[in-house]
Parts: structure tokens; C-alpha cells; sequence
């Protein structure tokens, strides 16, 4: 029986669609990245954009939260959360874009800000952050929309200095972008300004790189925190598999972040500060998952809550510059499959009762400092030379006798 030439051809013809279809399917997945790029790119130049309208931090509105102190001595916490908008119309988020909102307060506060809650009352200003796009490029535009984020958060910062008085301790932590606006605090505010130095218990960049360049210049005297009790001390990490080469490339390469001058610049050469949050010290030793005090995914809960952390899940071990983590066996603690996920924080925290621990302790400690440090005399002035002392003789009574 002789083949029909027409269902030949009809049948190849399906076979070349199937066959690009697929590879149109394969195509657009390894360029997934770009695509989304192309669909959050709003379009318009940063210097002809007009931005969302901005917040009075004097309001509770500003806010997500803004606590109330109970005693003088009680610490306050300023928190800057991660990037939860992911761009498309804007540059930088409206301050009530609905999902962007909602995703900071069901996941990012109880998994990042309530660790820290637990050492000192948590404020967490609302601003307008730079969308997830700007962070997946270097262009001029996304470089001026993370700095006019900054603006945002460093009037905020103000705001919340105003509230927490002269001498109450404070601790500062942010996650993601927060980290980088964190950075900049450190950098352009609390570095210059030796009483805000003293006060300073730590400051935790989470997920955001911080160049070591930086303690050789500007926070010379803010060190990285090298052992378990320092304070007045950075705490930073990015942490990823060993496997993950497109992220190990992004944190260690393609980021930018802050120069001792108070301008961007690529990470690239300039190493990288890594902190292991499981045994709370600057070192290359390996903590193994059996010194892991817990993990959370606390979605939806208050950031005032204690969840139950998960311990044993991941040993983490720094080197180059990078926390490199073991995959946890426990699935609500690893990194869901979502476009651009190198670039965002993941919504639980792999460290979550490490940090806890970690922020209680350093508060601790700071306190005591402080209260035997204001036990001393103040600083005497500094000493004046007299060539001649100005002492008149007293005569001597005999020469009146």
C-alpha cells in the first residue's frame, strides 16, 4: 500500500510546528530572565518620571509598624524591609501598591523584622522602593531610582531618631534592598556621628553585599562583627548552594552597591564581608546543620509572634565572600521556582532563630556596656600649657614684725 504524499506532508509539517513550539518553549525558558525584564521596564526615563507621591514619616501611616517604648533604656529597632514590587509601571513603588504592601507585611515582617522585634521596638517605614527591575540591570535609571529610595528611607531614619530620644540603644537591620539602604546609613549617618556610634548595637545586611573596601575607609570605625560578643558591628551575608552559579555571579560580580565616597559601584574585586549567623562570628569554619537553631516560614503570622523554629536544617560555611548553605530537608525552607528568584529574598528565613538569638545577645551586651560606660567621668578637656604660673608670692609675715 503506497503512502499518501498529501498526509506525508501534512505529518511533517505537524512535526516542524511540534519542533518549534518546543524549541521556542526551551528558547524562552533560558531567556526567561530577559523576557521578564522586557515586561518591567516602565518605559520612560528616570529623569522625565514623576514619582509616587512620598510619606510624611511624622504619620502612622507611614509606617508599617512604629512602636510605643516602655522604658528610657528600652532599644529601638529600624528595619528596612526587602523588594516586593516588581516594576512595570513605575521605577519605584506607590506606597500602598496593593500586592507589594501585602507581601511586606504577611512575609517580610514575620520572617525578617521579628527576629530583631524580640531585642527592642521594631519600626518599619513604608517607602518607595526601587522596583525589582532596577536591580536586574546597572542602568543609569535603575541606579537613580535605588538612590531616590534611599532619600525615602533616610528621612525616615530621622523620623525615627526623633522618637527614640538621645540615648536609648539602637539596632539597625535591613534585607535585600533594605540591606543596601541600611548600607548607606551606616555609611553616610552613623559612621560620621560618634554618638550614634556608641548606641549602635549592630547593624544586620541580610541578602545585599557589603565590600570589605569599606572598613579600610568609611566604617573604619564601625568593624565587621568578628566574634559572637562584639557590638557596634556589621553583620553581613548573602548566602546561596554551591550549585547556584547564576547567584554566586550576581552577589560576587554583576551587584552594585555603595563606595567609600558615597557613590554605586560594582562589587566586583573589592571582597565581600561574610558573617556566619549559626556560630555569630567572621571565620571559614564549617558549622555543621546539627549547630542550626531554626529556620521559619511564617507567612501570615504577627511580627510580634515567636513561631516555632525548625533547627538542624542547613549547615553554612563562608567563603569568597558567599554563606554557602546545604539544601534543608524540611520544603517550606527552600527557594521556590519564581521568575528572577536569583534576585529576590526568598519568603522564609533560613536563620531566623540564629538571628534572634544573635540580635538578643548583642543588645545584652551593648546594654551593659553602656550603663558602666556612663558610670565614668566625662572626657577631661584637653590640657592647657601655662608657661607662667600665675601665682602671686605671699609676703612673708616676718618682714612686718
Amino acid at each position: 500500500m503506497k503512502a499518501n504524499p498529501i498526509s506525508i506532508a501534512r505529518w511533517m509539517m505537524l512535526a516542524g510546528a511540534a519542533g518549534f513550539l518546543v524549541l521556542l518553549a526551551l528558547t524562552s525558558w533560558a531567556l526567561r530572565d530577559q523576557i521578564y525584564q522586557t515586561f518591567q521596564d516602565p518605559g520612560e526615563p528616570f529623569q522625565t518620571y514623576t514619582p509616587p507621591r512620598g510619606a510624611n514619616y511624622a504619620s502612622d501611616e507611614a509606617w508599617f509598624a512604629r512602636g510605643t517604648f516602655a522604658g528610657a533604656d528600652e532599644p529601638a529597632v529600624f528595619f528596612i524591609h526587602p523588594t516586593t514590587y516588581s516594576g512595570g509601571s513605575n521605577w519605584n513603588a506607590e506606597l500602598d501598591k496593593e500586592r507589594a504592601v501585602e507581601a511586606v507585611t504577611r512575609t517580610m515582617l514575620p520572617n525578617y523584622a521579628a527576629p530583631f522585634a524580640n531585642s527592642g521596638v521594631l519600626f518599619a517605614p513604608k517607602y518607595r522602593q526601587a522596583a525589582l527591575y532596577t536591580f536586574m540591570n546597572n542602568r543609569e535609571d535603575s541606579i537613580l531610582a535605588r538612590q531616590f529610595a534611599y532619600g525615602d528611607v533616610e528621612r525616615a531614619f530621622d523620623a525615627f531618631l526623633t522618637q527614640a530620644g538621645d540615648e536609648r540603644p539602637i539596632l539597625l537591620a535591613g534585607v535585600g534592598q533594605g540591606g543596601f539602604h541600611v548600607l548607606g546609613l551606616l555609611i553616610e549617618r552613623v559612621a560620621p556621628d560618634p554618638e550614634l556610634r556608641e548606641r549602635l548595637i549592630a547593624a544586620y545586611i541580610l541578602e545585599s553585599p557589603v565590600p570589605l573596601d569599606l572598613f579600610n575607609n568609611v566604617l573604619a570605625d564601625i568593624p565587621p562583627c568578628e566574634t559572637p560578643e562584639d557590638v557596634r558591628c556589621v553583620l553581613a551575608y548573602s548566602y546561596a548552594r554551591p550549585g547556584e552559579e547564576g547567584r554566586i555571579r550576581i552577589l560576587t560580580e554583576r551587584s552594585m552597591t555603595w563606595t567609600p565616597r558615597g557613590g554605586l559601584d560594582f562589587v566586583d574585586g573589592r571582597g565581600l564581608l561574610c558573617v556566619n549567623p549559626i556560630l555569630s562570628a567572621r571565620t571559614a569554619e564549617y558549622a555543621s546543620a546539627r549547630l542550626h537553631r531554626g529556620g521559619v516560614a511564617a507567612e501570615g503570622l504577627p511580627p510580634d509572634s515567636t513561631p516555632a523554629p525548625v533547627p538542624g536544617q542547613t549547615g553554612a560555611q563562608c567563603g569568597d565572600g558567599i554563606l554557602f548553605v546545604e539544601e534543608p530537608d524540611y520544603a517550606d525552607l527552600r527557594r521556590p521556582n519564581r521568575l528572577a528568584e536569583e534576585y529576590r529574598v526568598p519568603p522564609f528565613n533560613l536563620f531566623y532563630e540564629d538571628l534572634r538569638l544573635d540580635a538578643a545577645r548583642r543588645s545584652l551586651n551593648l546594654s551593659t556596656i553602656l550603663q558602666e560606660e556612663r558610670r565614668w567621668a566625662p572626657a577631661l578637656d584637653g590640657i592647657e600649657e601655662v608657661e607662667d604660673a600665675p601665682v602671686v608670692p605671699i609676703p612673708d609675715r616676718r618682714e612686718f614684725r
